[in-house]
């Protein structure tokens, strides 16, 4: 299991490390123990989390709603809980 996630009850906590203003939107594997999420968003006015949970959204296929920002709102280490999904969906999906 990846150090990056983990099971909580009802879905997976995700740790992620963002790079706004990125060439393009995806996944770039693990750094420092988080997951590693290129943003093609600038980080203003919120934009670069409203990308980052509809990249995860999307790749995890489930709905916006049930990924929800947790902690990091305003920097670049953020935790996510994504609802309905298992650590190990999370990882085949996102690793």
């Amino acid at each position: 299991m990846a150090a990056w996630v983990r099971d909580a009850p009802g879905g997976a906590v995700l740790e992620v490390l963002v790079q706004p203003r990125a060439s393009r939107t995806r996944a770039a594997g693990e750094h420092d123990g988080r997951l590693k999420v290129q943003l093609a968003a600038p980080p203003v006015d919120g934009e670069a989390n409203r990308a980052l949970v509809e990249f995860l959204a999307d790749a995890l296929s489930v709905r916006k709603a049930d990924v929800v920002l947790l902690r990091g709102d305003t920097g670049r280490r953020k935790t996510l809980r994504v609802e309905g999904r298992s650590a190990a969906a999370v990882e085949a999906a996102l690793g």
